[in-house]
């Protein structure tokens, strides 16, 4: 129960928890946020856990608390990031057919991998660093990359400037806006908003599935 009330709160509001940390822990919370990213990146099961939210909210408070250094913050979530990708690449190589054979496992669904796979077929090779910035399609990426074809040379390389461009943008983003004193008393609307922009395309993309289903049976 403590680790399922962990993670609804650090969902609802990962700024609040992200001050709690670093209130307890000081300078351990670097290992938190890495571990965090870690596993949103690396175990399959756990697509929910915050990732675009959580990185604004870091950046936000190495600007505006000065107890995260951003310099420190960038490269360590950059190599957790990757870390993670590595991890559930070697899940889908090899464990891909039992995890496909089950329903549901904790907070995965079968059906996310149909969706990530059908988006991989539309992208190619760039859908590595476009999933980057989509919620539950990141977590599944990696895993839909090693159970297929994609050349591991191909995959690590975009993993690379997917994870780059993803941490930092979002990171400094925070870290610039850390300052201003509306999105300091508005950061729950700012993560909605986060989240939001974060799933339109698989909101599209559900769309346009429904309707090309409605078409063809029309």
């Amino acid at each position: 129960m403590d680790i399922i009330y962990f993670l609804l709160h650090l969902l609802r509001d990962p700024l609040t928890t992200l001050q709690d940390f670093l209130t307890h822990y000081e300078m351990f919370t670097y290992a938190i946020i890495a571990t965090i990213i870690f596993v949103e990146t690396g175990l399959i099961v756990m697509p929910l856990l915050p990732g675009d939210s959580l990185l604004f909210a870091v950046g936000l408070l190495a600007s505006s608390t000065g107890k995260l250094d951003i310099q420190i913050i960038i490269p360590l979530l950059i190599g957790a990031a990757l870390l993670g990708d590595n991890v559930n690449h070697f899940i889908g190589k090899h464990f891909g057919n039992f995890v496909k054979s089950k329903q549901q496992i904790l907070f995965f669904k079968r059906e996310y991998i149909t969706q990530t796979e059908e988006f991989y077929e539309k992208h190619g090779g760039k859908a590595v660093i476009i999933a980057r910035f989509i919620p539950i399609v990141r977590t599944i990426a990696p895993f839909v990359a090693g159970a297929g074809s994609m050349k591991y040379t191909k995959y690590i390389t975009f993993c690379i400037i997917g994870a780059t461009l993803w941490v930092t943008s979002i990171s400094l983003a925070g870290y610039f806006l850390g300052s201003n004193e509306w999105v300091k008393h508005n950061f729950e609307k700012i993560v909605l908003g986060i989240v939001f922009v974060s799933i339109m395309p698989m909101i599209w993309q559900f769309a346009r599935i429904k309707l090309l289903k409605q078409t063809q049976s029309a």
